[in-house]
C-alpha cells in the first residue's frame, strides 16, 4: 500500500512540473560578438568643394623649386614649365609670384619682378633706371638717384649692409630681387638708386632665410642703417603699411633720402609690407 501511495505522489509532482507555466523559467541570450556584424555603408566623409574648371594643363604647370629654398615649402610655388603658354604671358601680364598668374585680386595682371616683387611703375631711360615725367622733377623738385656701378660693390658682392637694431637685424643687399640675390641675404630693386633718393629692398620674411620676417612690427622712429662703400646713411621709420602687390609708388625717385623695405604679407599673397624710413636732414 505504502509503495503505491509512494508511486502516487511521485507521478503527481512530476505532473505539476510537466504543467508549470513558461515564464517562471528564467534564461538569457548573450548577443553575437562584434565582428559577427557587417560593416556600417553610411558615409561619414566631409567632402570639400573644388572648382571644375581649374587650369591643370602643362601652361600652368609647374617646375618645383629646389630642395631647401627659400620657397621650397610653399604651395605651387616654382618656375613655369612652358611660360609662354601662360594664360597673359603674351599680353605682358605674367607674374611669376610663388606660382600665381595674374592679379591676385583679379584685375588686371601687372608687371613685377622675377621673385613677385613690384616693378617700377616709373618710365625707364635707355639704360634701364627709372625717370619721372615733367623735366625729372617731383612735385617741382629734382630727383637725387645714384646708379649701381661695379665701383660699388664689395669682394662678396654685395652692395652693402643693412642694419635695424631694434628688431636684431643685420643682412647684406646684393643686386637684383631674384631667387638668388635673396637667397644670399636681401635684394636692392634694379632700377632704383643704392645711396641718394630712395632706396628700395626687399626680403624674404619667412623660409630658409626670414631677413624681414619682423619689419612689419617697426614703429615710427626706429634707426635703420645702410651701410656702402660711399659711407653709412641713417634713416628713421616714418610709416609701415600694408600695400597692394600692385602698388609700385613705393619705388618711384624721391627728392629727399629715404628707404623702402618690402616683403610679403604671409598667407596673403595679394599685399606686401612696405616700411618707409627718412634720412636725417
Amino acid at each position: 500500500m505504502k509503495r503505491h501511495l509512494c508511486i502516487f505522489f511521485l507521478t503527481a509532482a512530476l505532473a505539476a512540473l510537466c504543467v508549470a507555466p513558461a515564464h517562471a523559467l528564467e534564461y538569457t541570450i548573450d548577443g553575437p560578438e562584434d565582428y559577427l556584424f557587417g560593416r556600417p555603408t553610411s558615409d561619414d566623409t566631409i567632402y570639400e568643394w573644388e572648382n571644375p574648371n581649374v587650369d591643370r594643363s602643362k601652361n600652368t604647370a609647374l617646375i618645383p623649386p629646389g630642395f631647401g629654398s627659400p620657397t621650397s615649402y610653399l604651395p605651387n610655388s616654382g618656375e613655369y614649365l612652358t611660360p609662354n603658354l601662360v594664360p597673359g604671358a603674351l599680353n605682358g601680364g605674367l607674374v611669376n609670384q610663388v606660382g600665381s598668374v595674374g592679379n591676385p585680386n583679379g584685375g588686371t595682371p601687372t608687371n613685377t619682378t622675377g621673385s613677385g616683387y613690384p616693378a617700377p611703375s616709373t618710365s625707364l631711360d635707355s639704360s634701364g633706371y627709372p625717370t619721372v615725367s615733367g623735366g625729372g622733377s617731383t612735385g617741382g623738385q629734382a630727383t637725387a638717384f645714384t646708379e649701381v656701378t661695379s665701383s660699388l660693390y664689395y669682394s662678396n658682392g654685395s652692395l652693402g649692409t643693412l642694419k635695424i637694431p631694434s628688431i636684431n637685424l643685420t643682412v647684406g643687399v646684393y643686386e637684383g630681387t631674384g631667387s638668388a640675390p635673396l637667397l644670399k641675404g636681401a635684394g636692392h630693386f634694379e632700377g632704383t638708386s643704392i645711396w641718394l633718393g630712395n632706396v628700395c629692398v626687399a626680403g624674404h620674411n619667412r623660409g630658409v632665410r626670414n631677413d624681414f620676417g619682423k619689419i612689419h612690427t617697426l614703429k615710427s622712429g626706429d634707426t635703420i642703417t645702410f651701410t656702402t662703400v660711399l659711407g653709412t646713411m641713417t634713416y628713421s621709420v616714418s610709416s609701415v603699411t600694408k600695400v597692394a602687390v600692385t602698388d609700385t609708388s613705393g619705388l618711384s625717385a624721391t627728392a629727399h633720402n629715404q628707404i623702402t623695405l618690402y616683403t610679403c604679407v604671409e598667407n596673403q599673397p595679394a599685399y606686401r609690407w612696405c616700411v618707409k624710413a627718412v634720412a636725417a636732414s
